[in-house]
């Protein structure tokens, strides 16, 4: 059996989707390291020979992926679909069955474990939902083995009069140790950079999965969401968080050192627990000379943990504040408030850790353009290495999606994919999708071209190449 994975040509006319985020369109490129993640599962099962044909980090073209099918003779193609990908997804898939008729497709990821039914557009397709790995192992034993669907949990498909057929809930995965590490042999030779950490040989990877915090329009990584909407389809609750432990996270990292890579970006939703995991991460990192970043939570700094990142290499914090108003972050979920932010920035800085923002404009029916303004304002103030701001975008499977339908505050019939660096559907009860689409233009613009943010970012650029991809990167950002 042959089973090859799938990144699709980019067919909607749109920028390819960010599939290891799920929420984005791309920016930079960076690996899709859960998706490698469930190759290096399958490879461990030998079930066959395994392959993976990127069709977007190649910039490959239609032409190309037609010429590649017509000439491949894989028996199973597998792809990670996310929201913002499945219109451009499908139509891939409508060539790859149209030359390809007797293969079958797995599909993975949030957008299939959302959108079921518009994903099943016909009985080759199975939809492996939520976490993936173990379910798509089984499923791949049963498809080699021609045995029945109806008893493997986690998946849907159609049965034989054309139903859809949701099987029950897997559990999750209780020991992250057990993986494999991501199979980036897949990616050798492929040059990835990170504008915040500007060093090459860079790659992700993670330490744990999910987040307890209750944000109402939060989509994590496309694996932590994928697990969210099917953890809560069945259970009505957030996922539990599972964690690798240190002597795991500690080889991964010894391998990727002894393989030349020299910077890492964590993409855990929540990357800081407590300080006694945070030391001995840090430890880690020290020990095999890595620059790394992370995400975290405002309320998880301590003084402590900032002295530990400043000490071992950490490039960047990512932090979520989203809003500068008490108010709207109480209204949003979020468990912070403002003064925990200035405060968590402050020890960051005082350790010499770069810092970035992470603000999201109209989270919040309270939203108006003077809230927005003086988040904009205060976010500028602080000076810290980067802020990146967005518009909300009410994905479905969140609860500010189901609050956006109960108010009609779409501007549109229902959800369609947007870009949340530029584009909104929304218009609030006091701002306008187009009044925050020209607003984040404006004050990207003046942020992001201001020689205080350029004179910040270029004397800290190892090398001219290193500075091109940032460069081109910040334009793609700012316009498309």
């Amino acid at each position: 059996m042959k089973i090859t994975f799938l990144v699709p040509p980019v067919l909607d006319g749109q920028r390819p989707a960010e599939r290891s985020a799920g929420c984005t369109r791309v920016v930079y490129f960076a690996p899709n390291i859960y998706e490698l993640t469930v190759i290096g599962v399958v490879e461990n099962e030998k079930l066959g020979e395994v392959a993976y044909e990127d069709f977007v980090f190649y910039k490959r073209s239609e032409d190309d992926y037609r010429k590649f099918l017509t000439g491949d003779d894989s028996d199973i193609y597998c792809i990670w679909a996310v929201n913002l990908s499945i219109e451009s997804d499908l139509k891939a898939i409508g060539i790859l069955q149209s030359l390809r008729p007797q293969s079958r497709i797995i599909l993975m990821g949030p957008g299939p474990s959302y959108f079921i039914e518009k994903c099943l557009v016909n009985d080759r397709i199975v939809i492996v939902r939520g976490e993936p790995e173990a379910t798509i192992v089984e499923l791949l034993h049963a498809l080699d083995e021609n045995k029945p669907l109806d008893g493997i949990l986690g998946i849907s498909w159609l049965d034989g009069d054309g139903k859809v057929v949701n099987n029950g809930f897997r559990p999750l995965i209780g020991d992250l140790d057990a993986l494999p590490f991501p199979a980036r042999h897949f990616i050798a030779g492929r040059q990835y950079h990170n504008p915040k950490i500007k060093r090459s040989g860079y790659t992700t990877a993670f330490t744990s999965r999910n987040c307890p915090y209750r944000c109402i329009y939060c989509v994590p990584s496309s694996l932590t969401f994928a697990r969210e909407i099917e953890n809560k389809r069945f259970t009505g609750r957030k996922p539990t968080i599972s964690y690798r432990t240190a002597a795991s996270v500690d080889r991964e990292m010894a391998m990727l050192h002894e393989q030349g890579y020299k910077a890492v970006g964590f993409m855990d939703d929540n990357f800081i627990w407590n300080e006694e995991r945070t030391r001995l991460m840090c430890e880690i990192m020290k020990k095999y000379e890595m620059l790394w970043g992370c995400q975290a939570r405002v309320d998880a700094i301590t003084e402590p943990i900032a002295k530990m990142l400043g000490e071992s290499g950490c490039c960047y914090v990512d932090l979520g504040v989203e809003s500068f108003n008490d108010e709207i972050l109480k209204y949003v979920r979020k468990g912070i408030t403002t003064e925990q932010i200035y405060e968590s920035i402050r020890l960051l800085k005082k350790y010499n850790v770069p810092v970035k923002l992470n603000v999201l404009i109209g989270s919040s029916p309270l939203e108006t353009k003077e809230t927005l303004r003086h988040t904009l304002k205060e976010a500028k103030k602080l000076n810290v290495d980067q802020v990146m701001f967005n518009i909300v975008s009410p994905f479905p499977g969140t609860e500010f999606y189901k609050l956006c339908k109960e108010n009609n505050w779409l501007s549109t019939p229902d959800y369609v994919p947007t870009d949340v660096q530029r584009e909104s559907i929304l218009n609030l009860p006091n701002i306008s999708s187009k009044e925050m689409e020209q607003i984040l233009f404006k004050n990207n613009i003046s942020y992001f071209l201001s020689w205080g943010f350029v004179s910040k970012q270029i004397k800290r650029f190892s090398s001219w190449n290193e500075f091109a991809h940032a460069a081109r990167a910040l334009k793609i950002k700012l316009f498309g």
